[in-house]
């Protein structure tokens, strides 16, 4: 996998997150040159920084490898202005995600669009303007989530938004090929997208890690290490990897 990375231009939209960040670590440490882009550029520039404190690269290659950029899924100048930015690259990933939770009878309907802005119609207008600089051999990764295949009262928007992604993913496969495409699926991860519950996070992935089948909640790295590999391999596209310990058949 380095040797495949290695020299490769990446992409990560949604780069400031805890997997996002981790795709770029892990991407960076084989060798790839990354752009991690957001929304907030404090946020991606906070996520450059820990990237260099942790050590990944010595200060002087992070400097020539990596990068931080701007991009607001719900505003088409912003993705064409990135496309302008970045030129050629080989691959694209958005981890991007806006969360409309609650029940349907009390959704508000600009949150409802933010959250398909995030994750279909956002990646469909990255693949327009990106779809000409991905270079041969180059992949598109976007992001699903679990909720599609578990559908749980308040998560109706995200678990209709997860499953368009699988079908997006599916249907660019085909008509931007030979780019592949294709699309992961997590479960519950340790990402820091849980901090929220303060002293219930520990009960509340203990509980997890209970019900899956593998006996264990994710970690960033899990979801990174299956980013690179779908990124990487030739012979996979039009796919849905299900990356999520077997929650989604508990």
């Amino acid at each position: 996998m380095s040797d495949a990375m290695n020299g490769k231009k990446l992409l990560v939209i949604g780069g400031g997150s805890g997997i996002g960040r981790q795709i770029a670590a892990d991407a960076l440490a084989a060798g790839a040159h990354v752009v991690l882009a957001g929304r907030d550029r404090e946020v991606v520039d906070g996520a450059v920084a820990r990237i260099a404190d942790e050590g990944v690269l010595d200060a002087a290659a992070l400097g020539s490898r990596v990068l931080g950029a701007t991009v607001d899924l719900n505003d088409e100048d912003s993705i064409r202005l990135l496309a302008e930015q970045i030129g050629d690259l080989d691959y694209l990933v958005s981890v991007a995600a806006a969360h409309a939770n609650g029940p349907v009878t009390q959704l508000d309907r600009t949150a409802v669009t933010r959250a398909f802005d995030a994750k279909v119609i956002g990646p469909i207008l990255l693949a327009k303007h990106f779809a000409t600089r991905i270079r041969g051999e180059g992949a598109i990764l976007l992001f699903s989530g679990v909720a599609a295949w578990r559908p749980a009262p308040g998560r109706s928007v995200m678990a209709t938004a997860n499953g368009a992604v699988s079908f997006l993913a599916e249907a660019l496969a085909v008509e931007l090929a030979p780019i592949r495409v294709n699309a992961l699926s997590p479960g519950i991860v340790d990402s820091g997208s849980w901090d929220g519950l303060g002293a219930d996070k520990q009960p509340f992935l203990t509980t997890v890690a209970a019900a899956n089948p593998a006996r264990r909640f994710g970690r960033p790295s899990d979801i990174s290490a299956a980013a690179l590999l779908a990124l990487t391999n030739p012979f996979l596209t039009g796919t849905t990897l299900h990356i999520d310990g077997g929650g989604r058949l508990a």
